[in-house]
């Protein structure tokens, strides 16, 4: 199905044919880190695998944290087309792609403090540490490529070409795929083939996905009769002082948004683990089942971040509030399926995670607030995608800081008393807070876009 006209009605039908590739490309992610386990785990050594391990948990951190390349880049992006602006769309890209780039030569710059407060944080042992130090030497050459790609990925959402998308996620893993069995497989280079195989795979796949941005994006300026005698890249435009500010404000912005969730996520497993091993290790693999189910409900919502911003750009408030309740209601369904699935083929997957029967029996007690989490998360989930795709970061961030609140009280509060299944009350409350908080201000993003 091709791109609709602002004149042609909004459907589920469309929907999903725009959230089913996302979904797909988010699902892919997980599949590589199987991969390198299972490359190291015949391969190599237990402190190879501890190593692989530490280390995709440092370049996690550190990534989550330029998350703002690819969602303010939507929101930017998705806005400018739909006020029909295309060299306000090229410039949106250029400014994120040159954030993107010197942030990643700063990370270059600053690989042995992070290596080294990385290593001081995790506390593993000796020969571990020497490995994940190999391994994040030789990674973190990837660094500028893979911020690159944010904001590439950032343009194909705001723009709704979620096949392409999909295209360039699948080059991505695919190709560290490849490589990382051939190099750490084949050739016996342990964790370093694996660090080389990423980093490898990383430029690649910037550069890929970078050619077919820019055809894309020279084509709808050649499609504009007013654009076809002006460059690509107008850099007075890409370098407009306020739209530059606009820019640094969203970033910090959702920067902040984003470490608030991290550390959430963060004191939920740390409060996990202070109620013992069993408890840590059942709620590890009920996240697993949140992980799987967060591929679908981001789909919806990368769709809803699109389709805001572009009624947003385009002044529509009706096409607005349209985009909203069908992407509303298609996240609510899958979310509702979701949980069904949860509760009826956790047990199977517990026990197949899991051989440790008091670990099954942890988790088995506590899958019912998993599923329940599922099932009232999907307001979160669109919610974000609504104040992303409109640009309205600071509620984000404030909602983040006072729904965070709420959860470190209620985990003080219920898990003192009632243990893990306290626990998970109080991080159920928490995503019902994130999108309550996010609901307050709701009414004056829509006056702030379209009165």
């Amino acid at each position: 199905m091709g791109e609709l006209s602002p004149k042609q009605a909004l459907s589920y039908r469309y929907i999903v044919q725009k959230a089913w590739p996302i979904i797909l490309a988010n699902a892919s992610v997980p599949l590589l880190g199987l991969v390198d386990t299972a490359v190291i785990g015949r391969t190599g050594t237990i402190f190879e695998l501890g190593a692989i391990a530490l280390g995709a948990i440092v370049f996690s951190f550190v990534y989550w944290g330029f998350g703002f390349l690819r969602m303010g880049t939507t929101g930017f992006v998705s806005q400018a087309d739909g006020a029909g602006d295309e060299q306000e769309v090229r410039a949106a890209l250029f400014r994120a792609l040159l954030v993107a780039l010197s942030a990643g030569v700063v990370i270059l710059a600053m690989q042995t403090p992070i290596a080294s407060a990385a290593l001081w944080l995790l506390e593993a042992g000796d020969q571990v540490e020497f490995s994940t130090q190999s391994y994040i030497s030789l990674r973190i050459w990837g660094a500028p490529a893979a911020l690159g790609l944010f904001a590439l990925m950032g343009v194909l959402v705001g723009l709704n070409m979620s096949k392409t998308l999909l295209l360039v996620q699948l080059v991505l893993n695919g190709s560290n795929i490849i490589l990382d069995v051939y190099l750490a497989g084949v050739l016996d280079w342990g964790v370093r083939g694996i660090a080389l195989g990423t980093a490898f795979a990383e430029w690649a796949s910037f550069l890929f996905a970078l050619v077919l941005v820019l055809q894309i994006l020279n084509r709808r300026r050649l499609a504009h009769a007013e654009d076809s005698q002006e460059s690509l890249v107008n850099w007075s435009v890409v370098f407009d002082a306020a739209k530059m500010r606009h820019m640094f404000a969203v970033s910090s912005d959702i920067m902040i948004r984003t470490l608030l969730l991290v550390f959430g996520f963060a004191w939920f497993a740390n409060s996990g683990a202070k109620l013992g091993d069993v408890s840590l290790a059942a709620n590890h693999i009920l996240l697993q089942f949140v992980s799987f189910s967060a591929f679908f409900l981001d789909g919806f919502a990368y769709v809803a971040e699109s389709l805001v911003g572009r009624a947003k750009g385009a002044k529509d408030k009706d096409r607005f509030l349209s985009a909203v309740r069908l992407t509303t209601m298609l996240a609510a369904f899958s979310a509702v399926i979701l949980a069904a699935i949860i509760l009826i083929l956790g047990p199977f997957f517990i026990a197949y995670l899991s051989s440790q029967t008091d670990v099954q029996e942890a988790a088995l007690t506590v899958l019912p607030m998993a599923a329940l989490y599922v099932v009232l998360s999907f307001a979160a989930f669109q919610l974000d995608g609504i104040f992303i795709g409109t640009t309205r970061t600071r509620a984000m961030r404030n909602a983040s800081a006072y729904s965070l609140l709420v959860f470190l009280a209620g985990s003080l509060l219920l898990g003192q008393d009632y243990g893990n299944f306290g626990l998970w009350v109080s991080f159920i409350i928490y995503v019902c807070a994130r999108a309550l908080f996010l609901l307050l201000y709701y009414r004056g993003l829509l006056a702030e876009a379209f009165d």
